[in-house]
């Protein structure tokens, strides 16, 4: 299998390349072809996987290319982790809210927003080349924000693209282990989840047919022992009978987190900017080092995440510096959808069951195009409450075919409202990139629960407008990307 990662010099790509070459996943794919705009990027991470393997040939052939068309050629499987405007351009989008007193992150809130609009363009651009070029492969999206930019490719790819993200998965293991459930490798039947990406919540963990998460939100002891269980007061877990995905904690604790990142001495975004273009050229030169220098600064990056909400001196636990969450998602995903088996895992896709009598095979292969309604004999929703064709996160059965979800409980009101209104700004999100309607970006800047205002919407777009000339050009161009 030819394996395409576009975004081939990002900085997690060395953890994709080292679960392909040894364990369950050796031997799945033949060769990566590293594609990038940045040929510093591409040599700096060419250089680590070539002393991960220490000479011997071990693991897949390594291509790299700054050519798209040829990239794709032959591709059975496309991963997409593209960061247009790099990591500098994730310092503008945390640091313009955050110039006018709002919450600035990356992929949550009026960032995320700015990150979608200026993301979603090339992503369309690769999803084009892909239907000329390999219109029978796959694309597994890391590209945040996740949930958004799959939403904007289902009109070019429809069903052969997943979007993933590691934050739901890494929820769910570390609420089992803490309440000492053993779950079965590749199923999730005993497991609740739903949501947006980065805007989930677990609500049900059963062991032995019981239903566990009772005990576990009770125990204070158990609660501390994990990261989601420690972001959160205990009162108020026990009051929502749910374990929040790590993000929304920007929700609920808003001006906690905004004052912690107020007081920091520089962004996340910042931090990241000044260690990987430190870090790069030291890669690129470093031979046989390489391998071991791009670990030390993922293990120092992995213990910087989500800081803004944990105490002085708390650690975040080993084996979430160890590494390995999106790269595990994305392979368990390929592996099923190259005939590996099936498996279950929590996706980003169209909140759609099959109809009445269908296989999860023949329901990927030709996902129903139509609303919910009470018919029985046509798809409902995954999630009650929500659209048909919006894109959600939740539980999903992988197969050659594709992904379909599995169904579960309607969320509650407050879970339901919060879910709707930010997909509401979702799509609002995708019309402005996809359309290139500035007014629609305004209404999504101005709709979102961390912004709330229509003038800080506009003083938000001003300022991401002057800082991103690319913007402009959408607007201008209808949607269309335009390279600067």
């Amino acid at each position: 299998m030819r394996l395409l990662i576009a975004g081939g010099g990002g900085f997690r790509v060395p953890l994709i390349y080292r679960a392909l070459t040894s364990g369950r996943y050796s031997g799945l794919v033949t060769e990566v072809v590293l594609y990038d705009v940045d040929p510093a990027r591409l040599k700096a991470v060419t250089a680590v996987l070539a002393s991960m393997s220490g000479g011997s040939g071990a693991g897949p052939a390594v291509h790299a290319t700054t050519d798209p068309a040829g990239a794709l050629a032959g591709a059975s499987m496309v991963f997409a982790a593209i960061r247009p405007g790099g990591t500098a351009g994730r310092i503008i989008d945390e640091k313009v809210p955050q110039g006018l007193g709002l919450l600035g992150q990356e992929t949550t809130g009026a960032g995320g927003i700015s990150y979608a609009l200026r993301t979603i363009p090339p992503m369309l651009e690769l999803a084009r080349l892909m239907r000329e070029h390999c219109p029978d492969a796959w694309l597994i999206n890391f590209t945040n924000p996740a949930g958004m930019v799959t939403e904007a490719l289902l009109p070019v790819l429809g069903h052969r693209v997943i979007g993933i993200c590691d934050s739901a998965a890494g929820l769910v293991q570390r609420a089992a282990s803490a309440a000492g459930v053993p779950l079965p490798e590749g199923r999730l039947s005993g497991v609740g989840y739903y949501g947006l990406n980065h805007l989930g919540w677990l609500y049900r963990l059963e062991a032995g047919g019981r239903d566990v998460l009772p005990d576990l939100l009770a125990s204070a002891p158990a609660l501390q022992s994990f990261e989601e269980g420690r972001l959160f007061p205990e009162p108020f877990l026990a009051s929502l009978g749910m374990l929040p995905n790590e993000y929304l904690y920007y929700y609920y604790r808003r001006d906690a987190a905004r004052q912690a990142m107020d007081a920091m001495a520089q962004t996340r975004g910042e931090a990241i900017h000044s260690q990987q273009q430190e870090l790069y050229p030291r890669l690129a030169a470093a031979g046989p080092d390489a391998y071991r220098l791009w670990e030390e600064a993922r293990r120092s990056r992995e213990e910087g995440y989500l800081a803004e909400a944990r105490g002085a001196g708390e650690r975040r636990n080993e084996e979430d510096l160890a590494g390995g969450g999106y790269e595990r998602v994305a392979l368990a995903a390929m592996r099923a959808l190259a005939g590996g088996g099936d498996t279950q895992l929590i996706l980003n896709t169209r909140n759609v069951l099959p109809a009445a009598g269908q296989s999860a095979e023949a329901a990927a292969e030709r996902p129903a195009p139509l609303p919910a309604t009470a018919d029985p004999g046509i798809p409902q929703p995954a999630i009650p409450g929500l659209p048909a064709d919006a894109v959600v996160e939740v539980p999903c059965t992988v197969t050659p075919a594709g992904a379909v979800p599995l169904p579960q409980q309607a969320p509650a009101g407050p879970q339901l409202e919060l879910i709707r209104q930010v997909k509401d700004v979702e799509r609002l999100t995708v019309l402005a990139a996809t359309e290139g309607n500035r007014d629609a970006a305004v209404q999504a800047f101005a709709r979102h629960p961390l912004v709330a205002s229509t003038d800080l919407a506009a003083r938000l777009l001003d300022g991401y407008e002057q800082a991103f000339p690319a913007l402009g050009k959408i607007w201008a161009g209808g949607g269309r990307w335009v390279k600067e």
